[in-house]
């Protein structure tokens, strides 16, 4: 059982660079993902904090598992460490994982320092029959990384704003996605919406071009401010790797001047 009641969080002090990568993905081949994801992120070293890729960014949105599955400590996560080493920035993305249960949608956030925070994802998409070959997460996932609190999720969570609801306990809200371009339209706005109700930025990066199944995809990547204003948006449909920054001074005085989270429900999801 989580308890979701609302509690005062402290919020950050320092500014945080985050870079957006939406791009196409070759379908089900990692080793092509790993060279293309190298070239469009070795112009990013220095420059940035945090690097998000879209979901599933390996192999694309798959339901075959069984010939696609890495280990725990598989090849994809040692990459991760290497670039996120080069990048001197943390690097997340989500990968199709094995574990002794089951196989996971697993979003990794690899410090350059090397550490390693995971999230498995919770809300499975039903509408792909992912339910039928991947297990559901079992919580929440609260990272610290230079002095932001940061909420991962993927995809189709996005669509459960009690699952992500903000207990004053985290500042930025991401979500990796393969989300098709037929549903762009909600895309959007539930990423304005989870900004908005949680008083907090939201990073949503999806990918583009179609995938090995015939689904197209817009890409429609944003950063969204606490507003519900979009700091980034470019261009539906276009490849690109955009760095923005992310304001603690005003982030703080927006939950300063309207406190909203202070007449929140409190509540419990006993299902967890």
């Amino acid at each position: 059982m989580q308890n979701l009641s609302t509690t005062h969080g402290v919020n950050p002090v320092q500014d945080l660079r985050i870079s957006l990568v939406q791009t196409e993905l070759h379908w089900q081949d990692p080793a092509a993902n790993w060279q293309l994801f190298e070239t469009l992120l070795a112009p990013l070293a220095g420059t940035t904090d945090l690097v998000v890729l879209p979901e599933m960014f390996t192999t694309g949105f798959t339901m075959a598992p069984e010939g696609l599955a890495e280990p725990e400590q598989g090849p994809t996560l040692n990459w991760m460490r290497q670039q996120a080493a080069l990048l001197g920035a943390a690097l997340c993305g989500s990968v199709v994982t094995q574990r002794a249960q089951g196989y996971v949608n697993r979003l990794l956030f690899v410090t350059p320092e090397g550490q390693v925070h995971q999230y498995d994802k919770r809300h499975l998409f039903r509408m792909a029959n992912e339910h039928q070959h991947y297990e559901a997460g079992a919580c929440r996932a609260l990272i610290e990384y230079r002095g932001w609190r940061i909420l991962p999720s993927v995809c189709y969570d996005l669509r459960f704003p009690v699952f992500l609801r903000n207990r004053n306990d985290y500042d930025l809200l991401l979500c990796v996605a393969n989300w098709p371009a037929a549903r762009r339209h909600p895309w959007r706005v539930l990423l304005q919406a989870r900004a908005i109700e949680n008083l907090c930025y939201v990073a949503g990066v999806n990918r583009v071009g179609q995938d090995g199944k015939g689904y197209d995809y817009s890409g429609d990547s944003m950063l969204v401010d606490f507003k519900g204003q979009a700091v980034l948006d470019k261009p539906a449909g276009e490849s690109f790797v955009a760095t923005t920054t992310l304001s603690a001074a005003a982030l703080t005085a927006f939950r300063e001047a309207f406190p909203a989270w202070e007449d929140a429900d409190a509540f419990e999801l006993a299902d967890l």
